[in-house]
């Protein structure tokens, strides 16, 4: 039987009996280093032009300058999470910030596309690390109901937070400098962060005994990279030898996981979760919030770059309307508790998601940047409300020992959904060709591919709702 959470105990041989834990030090920490993890994977999607160009990247491996981050998150957030619950949440976090900030610093050394994807997928890897054990260190932290809706709110918030201001540094550093240099400083913020974390949190963790489930990782992540790969070479065509081959292992690979998870003693995710409605609604929305919502906006500030004129600063800022908004509604949704569940709030944001999409169509082909300003504030909402409610059901949808897990698998279908979607995005965009006329043809088909799977995700997250249990 799994042990509840709680503060690892002191030596018996010392005065005090338990570490003291420090809800205000553990929110405020948590926070940060999630913000400038997030800061670090949206930072490519202002400087990809300039970091192409500078290390002679073709447009179809672009992809993998910016799914190199989300590769890395996917297939190790499970395992960082197992990891964390039983090794303890205080040590995984440190540990995370402690390797992004070198793994940051090394993306901004690096040379070739080879190097600076894995450079990326290291930092994904760090991220993992930094994510999953958040979520556990402050379910620990703040153990009553009201508390835990309180920190997830302002966790989530933080999210968006950093999704918003890890363009606007990246592009005015990359204004005044050059791309390396964005690196660097979000290396340093890293390893601020870092210096901080020891003293400002208390250990937890919730040991099962039993090996870490590396085979499962390994498996996960050869999948992922799998199906990355035939999404990206899709954009040359979908009827070839080589996508089909890619999707087969992918298929074969996922079906090796779940049988390394069923037979694992500790296993990355409990798949007798899957039957609950909640877990269910959980990782679905994370999925579709990654290959829909954020998948999109990994797009768009390219789109904006290169067919309205935009500079990289003033790209960022056009960001921050999308990721402004969404920071402001976060922080602010948390008094939704109680009124609206978070499923039915998951609803409302993809809704609101497809809506601002439609109001983007045509925007390429105008060449006027206000034409996205509506959308931008639009969807800004809608991934409020998602960055505040996926958190808070991640948690919420597990038993509270396993919350660093619940965590890993929601933000693992997140980032899965972001990575594959970002492929999708550039396949559809630019199967139409390269020329302008083409390239607004596929821009609206991105733009309706995106509102689709929002819609398709809100009817998914109404029928999962959780069973009343029978009467006696």
């Amino acid at each position: 039987m799994p042990q509840p959470t709680q503060p690892v105990l002191a030596h018996p041989l010392h005065p005090r009996a338990a570490e003291p834990t420090r809800p205000t030090a553990t929110l405020a920490v948590t926070s940060a280093a999630t913000a400038v993890a997030l800061m670090t994977y949206t930072a490519p999607m202002i400087t990809l032009a300039d970091t192409a160009a500078s290390l002679r990247t073709g447009l179809s491996s672009q992809a993998w300058l910016l799914n190199g981050t989300p590769l890395g998150l996917a297939a190790l957030l499970l395992v960082a999470g197992s990891l964390a619950d039983d090794y303890g949440r205080r040590r995984a976090f440190v540990l995370g910030t402690a390797l992004l900030t070198v793994t940051t610093a090394l993306g901004a050394l690096a040379t070739s596309t080879l190097l600076f994807t894995l450079a990326r997928i290291a930092q994904g890897a760090a991220s993992a690390a930094i994510l999953a054990a958040s979520l556990g260190l402050l379910v620990s932290a703040f153990p009553t109901p009201a508390g835990r809706v309180k920190a997830t709110g302002v966790w989530g918030a933080f999210v968006s937070g950093g999704i918003a201001l890890g363009p606007v540094v990246a592009g005015a550093v990359t204004d005044l400098a050059n791309w390396r240099w964005a690196y660097g400083v979000l290396a340093a913020a890293t390893a601020v962060v870092a210096a901080l974390a020891p003293r400002a949190l208390t250990e937890s963790r919730s040991p099962r005994g039993g090996r870490p489930d590396l085979p499962g990782a390994l498996a996960l992540g050869l999948a992922l990279a799998a199906l990355l790969a035939a999404l990206t070479l899709g954009r040359d065509g979908w009827l070839r030898a080589p996508i089909g081959v890619l999707l087969a292992a992918t298929v074969l690979l996922l079906t090796a996981f779940v049988a390394i998870e069923r037979r694992s003693r500790t296993p990355m995710i409990d798949l007798s979760l899957l039957r609950r409605p909640l877990f269910l609604a959980s990782t679905a929305g994370a999925f579709f919030t990654g290959v829909s919502v954020v998948a999109l906006f990994s797009y768009v500030p390219t789109l904006v770059q290169h067919t309205m004129g935009v500079t990289a600063m003033g790209t960022a800022g056009l960001f921050v309307l999308w990721s402004g908004t969404s920071f402001v509604v976060a922080l602010q949704a948390r008094r939704l508790a109680g009124r609206v569940s978070p499923r039915h709030q998951l609803a409302v944001g993809f809704v609101l998601h497809a809506l601002a999409v439609a109001t983007m169509l045509g925007a390429a082909g105008s060449g006027h940047w206000t034409r996205l300003v509506p959308g931008l504030v639009v969807s800004g909402v809608g991934s409020g409300l998602l960055n505040a409610a996926l958190p808070l059901l991640s948690v919420d949808s597990v038993p509270a020992d396993r919350a660093a897990m619940g965590s890993g698998a929601g933000n693992t279908s997140r980032y899965i959904g972001s990575a594959a979607g970002v492929a999708l995005m550039i396949a559809v965009s630019t199967s139409t060709g390269t020329g302008r006329h083409a390239l607004d043809r596929g821009t609206n088909a991105a733009f309706m591919v995106s509102g689709a799977l929002a819609l398709a995700a809100a009817g998914l997250l109404l029928t999962l709702r959780e069973r009343k249990p029978a009467r006696p």
